[in-house]
């Protein structure tokens, strides 16, 4: 065999970001020095903590801009169905309330994650993921952010922490290319990823089998389907062929559903560099339109767009990673030169996208459901109505989730009658943020129904949880449960918690287990509360009729 010419290509070669508008935060802490015939940059940590707490603010609040109009288009398309016009709106509404600054855009506001690229010429004398950490802290602490990071004190038994760290915080080199005559830079990704959207990460060990139109057409049509809608779609969705690990392959999912990697080339060489398919990205959006599923509760909106990365593989392994950005769409980019620390502009007046529109243009007919009737009564409304029926819920609910329902749970098999909260008003399955001063309620969204559905068939036989409100679809377990027990599952739209705090939440008093904090049980009252039938007393299943692949299908 000819000897080969070494040849170095970076994995991941991204083009110069000449498409990023950012901001100055700040011109302090930061300063071109000189020795050995070289300029470096010289970093304080208190820059890095300054920029880690404003980019933490930024993000919880505040929307890329592309990111609006895409939910704008929602709201133009005649093509869209008139849920997914009413998701789109709400989802602006909610963006509009949460850059008020008061608000989060969602109440999960997720695990902190900072990813850092850092030239050999910066100078920082510090614990790098300390300042940044700090600044994290400082967020958290000051907004009205929730706290989700649980620090297991031994392997069973885990505590919050009160404080939302630690955060994941991965830091890299990277070739300082512009010469020793050139100040070196400092280059961030800050994200907050909320469990939601975390727990639709997959990763697939799959063959070179997959590497085939119609296999890889099939393949996918299965999957996509079964990300169901817990995340809150519309998705920005990632998918990535290939990679020299699986857990590289997943990096680069997550990456790209940030559209981080956008600046990938177009096309693949004998070297091995990563590529993005722009074809074939069109033709996956394609296929998700062709669903049904739509932005929550059908219509053709169950992704804004697509991004399909190929990554050079070991020939025994064939990975592939699927990972979406949800409603809380919440990144930024951010960089430190010599000219001073600069976070990604995000959109400050998402106002501008709203359409002068009525409500009678978003949606199909609306019917009010009173709470503050008997639990019969209420069953016997909806009884009458198919699903995918748009609700406008007034009167009291409960509110309670994971641990909540465990340890009703427990006192349900240690012969204890089920709380005759759960039998009288319906249960709402989320957690609040903080509530700042003047606020009924901090956001308030829904929070993944699924994690819930174990507990389903017991509540009910035991006359609760005839009237569930939360997220995403459910299991064949909870729509058998409703069927024999008289049952419904009512969706909330996933997204909008800082609409829902400032409208629709009027009054949060907590039954029981105060010392849960956000997980104990509520009671709140609510006034025209959006929500849909998913599954009815009958066994019918809006997300059943979604859920079959297409046998016969191929791409390009």
């Amino acid at each position: 065999m000819a000897p080969t010419t070494f040849q170095h290509t970076e994995v991941l070669p991204l083009a110069k970001d000449t498409h990023t508008e950012y901001r100055l935060i700040s011109t302090e802490g930061v300063e071109v020095v000189e020795a050995a015939g070289r300029k470096f940059l010289k970093v304080e940590p208190e820059a890095l903590t300054e920029l880690a707490k404003v980019a933490i603010t930024d993000i919880q609040h505040l929307l890329r801009s592309s990111h609006l109009a895409q939910l704008r288009a929602i709201v133009d398309d005649p093509e869209a169905s008139g849920n997914d016009r009413f998701v789109a709106m709400d989802l602006l509404r909610n963006a509009a309330i949460s850059a008020g600054g008061v608000l989060p855009m969602c109440q999960d506001t997720g695990t902190a994650i900072v990813i850092g690229k850092r030239g050999e010429g910066v100078l920082t004398g510090a614990d790098d993921e300390r300042a940044l950490s700090r600044g994290i802290f400082d967020a958290y602490q000051e907004l009205n952010l929730r706290y989700s990071q649980m620090a297991p004190v031994n392997f069973w038994d885990e505590r919050n922490t009160g404080t939302n760290l630690p955060a994941q915080i991965e830091l890299y080199h990277k070739d300082d290319t512009a010469g020793q005559s050139e100040v070196p830079s400092y280059e961030f990704l800050f994200m907050a990823k909320g469990g939601g959207s975390a727990n639709k990460t997959f990763l697939y060990q799959e063959t070179k089998a997959v590497l085939n139109p119609k296999r890889l057409a099939r393949f996918l049509d299965e999957k996509l389907r079964s990300l169901g809608t817990a995340a809150c779609p519309p998705y920005h969705l990632a998918i990535v062929v290939g990679g020299t690990s699986a857990e590289f392959n997943l990096k680069v999912a997550k990456l790209a559903s940030a559209r981080y990697l956008d600046d990938l080339p177009t096309e693949g060489s004998e070297l091995g560099h990563g590529f993005r398919d722009v074809d074939l990205e069109q033709q996956v959006l394609e296929m998700t339109r062709q669903f049904g599923i739509g932005a929550q509760f059908g219509g053709k909106y169950f992704c804004h767009d697509v991004r399909v990365i190929r990554l050079p593989r070991h020939g025994a392994s064939c990975p592939v990673g699927v990972a979406v950005s949800c409603s809380a769409d919440r990144q930024a980019k951010a960089k430190i030169t010599a000219d001073g620390v600069f976070l990604e502009q995000l959109e400050r007046d998402p106002a501008r996208f709203l359409p002068d529109v009525t409500e009678d243009d978003l949606s199909d007919e609306v019917v009010t459901v009173d709470l503050n009737r008997p639990m019969a009564e209420i069953r016997a409304q909806l009884s009458q109505l198919p699903v995918k029926t748009r609700l406008s819920l007034t009167g009291p609910l409960v509110v309670a989730r994971d641990i909540a329902h465990a340890k009703i749970a427990e006192r349900l098999d240690a012969g204890e009658e089920m709380p005759q909260y759960l039998r009288d008003h319906p249960v709402y399955y989320a957690g609040p943020a903080k509530t700042p001063e003047g606020y009924a309620s901090g956001s308030f969204g829904p929070t993944t129904a699924g994690r819930m559905d174990s507990y389903v068939e017991q509540f009910q036989a035991a006359g609760g949880s005839l009237v569930m409100l939360a997220k995403g679809n459910r299991s064949k377990k909870v729509t058998a449960a409703c069927a024999e027990h008289g049952g419904f599952y009512l969706g909330s739209i996933g997204g909008p918690a800082a609409r829902l705090a400032q409208d629709c939440i009027k009054k949060v008093d907590v039954l029981e287990y105060a010392e849960l904090g956000m997980e104990a049980v509520w009671k709140i009252e609510v006034e025209d509360f959006p929500a849909f039938i998913v599954i009815d007393d009958k066994g019918n299943d809006f997300f059943e009729a979604t859920s079959e692949p297409v046998l016969q299908i191929s791409f390009r």
